[in-house]
């Protein structure tokens, strides 16, 4: 094979300059056909050539350009990032931070500002939150509630009032059942931590409960048994309800359901068996009270402590319950005195006194008033001993409905009815005395 065969362009040095080759460069400057570069250079229609230069209707380009309807254009109003833009750091000094605040790095990048806002060197960072880690103490410590210290007049923060706590009109104010801030803690909780007494009286409204009651014993005691039972019922259910909410046990609807139906139960037998035989049917239906509630509580399926809180609360309810029946067993001149007794005692008790000097006025008001039933009765002076221990029972009765800070059902409920239920084993037995 020839050299002009392998180099038909001519000889070409890959690592050498290479001059270049005449007829690639004499094609680049004379083409072969002259015409055709003409043809290029000057387009053989002239007003073709004018056409593209100068469109023949002008208003069809200003249509393009201008359309005549405004709103069929799609325009771009939306904010988008201004590229322009760019903030100017000045020499301004920092605002100090408050005293206690914490620096958060982020609080300088969270404020970006808007796309056609006033240019400004700086812009002033948002409020702080309140540093809170000191109110939880160090880390692994466990949460410790921030003791509120209560005013001078022991209501506790924020304006409330705690259950019995005096108000301006001089009645008990009761508040909720919880306290503001922490859920968990009670009013009794609170009053415990604050160191206020345990004891909260019921007050005028659970005497003024107690009198009428008492009164209504006194004076269906005389007229029939029958008509001695209304008030009577009503005293039991009290002693039912109020005891099992006494002990802290709510709801307990079977508990209370089955101590009232002892009470029933024992005003039924009474009145069948008659006053001599009372003392037998109220312990006879005592014993089959706790027979039952022992049943029961065999086949509750809570806890061993649960069952035993149950058993205790029930048996005492019913115990009350059916010790309450002791007005139908009793001498109708002893219930009256009682009755008048525990009526007394329970409003004087009632009055802003001194402990002690309220004990004495209402000891001292009860036989007053025992005194006076058994002169409308009859007995005159032989009233004075029921009368005397009715009075001593009943503020026994206001003591234990008022013990470790009870709730204002307490008050209506117990503190109502104990006063008279613990009366009536005393006034039973001191009225056979007397009689």
């Amino acid at each position: 094979m020839s050299s002009d065969q392998q180099n038909p362009y001519g000889a070409h040095d890959p690592y050498g300059q290479n001059p270049p080759d005449p007829q690639v460069t004499q094609a680049w400057q004379n083409p072969p056909d002259p015409q055709a570069a003409q043809a290029w250079q000057n387009p053989p229609d002239p007003q073709a050539a004018r056409t593209w230069q100068n469109p023949p209707d002008p208003q069809v380009t200003q249509a393009w350009q201008s359309p005549r309807d405004a709103h069929v254009a799609q325009t771009w109003e939306g904010q988008t990032w201004d590229t322009q833009y760019q903030p100017v750091v000045g020499d301004a000094p920092h605002p100090p931070y408050p005293q206690g605040g914490r620096y958060t790095g982020a609080a300088d990048t969270a404020y970006l500002p808007p796309v056609g806002a006033p240019h400004v060197t700086a812009h002033p960072l948002p409020p702080e939150a309140p540093d809170t880690s000191a109110a939880y103490g160090p880390q692994g410590a466990s949460y410790v509630p921030p003791v509120v210290e209560s005013d001078p007049v022991g209501s506790p923060a924020g304006g409330e009032l705690a259950y019995g706590a005096p108000s301006t009109g001089g009645e008990p104010a009761y508040g909720a059942p919880t306290t503001r801030g922490n859920s968990r803690v009670t009013d009794a909780q609170r009053a415990r931590a604050e160191g206020r007494s345990p004891i909260i009286a019921p007050g005028v409204q659970s005497a003024g409960l107690t009198a009428l009651l008492g009164l209504l014993l006194a004076a269906t005691a005389g007229v029939s048994p029958y008509l001695l039972l209304v008030p009577l019922i009503a005293l039991q259910g009290l002693t039912a309800a109020g005891w099992f909410r006494l002990n802290g046990m709510w709801p307990a609807r079977q508990g209370i359901a089955l101590a009232f139906a002892g009470g029933l139960v024992a005003d039924a037998v009474l009145l069948g068996a008659g006053r001599e035989h009372a003392a037998a049917a109220l312990v006879g239906t005592l014993g089959v009270w706790v027979l039952l509630t022992l049943v029961l509580q065999l086949r509750s399926r809570a806890s061993a402590d649960e069952r035993m809180h149950g058993l205790m609360a029930t048996i005492a309810s019913a115990a009350l319950t059916i010790v309450a029946a002791g007005f139908l067993a009793a001498a109708p001149e002893a219930v009256a005195a009682g009755g008048a007794a525990v009526a007394a005692a329970a409003l004087a008790r009632a009055l802003p006194l001194p402990g002690a000097a309220s004990a004495l006025v209402a000891l001292l008001t009860a036989v007053g008033a025992g005194i006076a039933a058994g002169a409308v009765t009859g007995v005159g002076a032989e009233a004075v001993l029921p009368a005397l221990g009715a009075g001593v029972c009943a503020l026994v009765g206001l003591r234990v409905a008022s013990y470790d800070y009870p709730s204002r059902f307490v008050h209506m409920t117990a503190g109502v009815a104990l006063p008279l239920t613990a009366a009536a084993p005393i006034v039973y037995l001191l009225g056979r005395v007397v009689g």
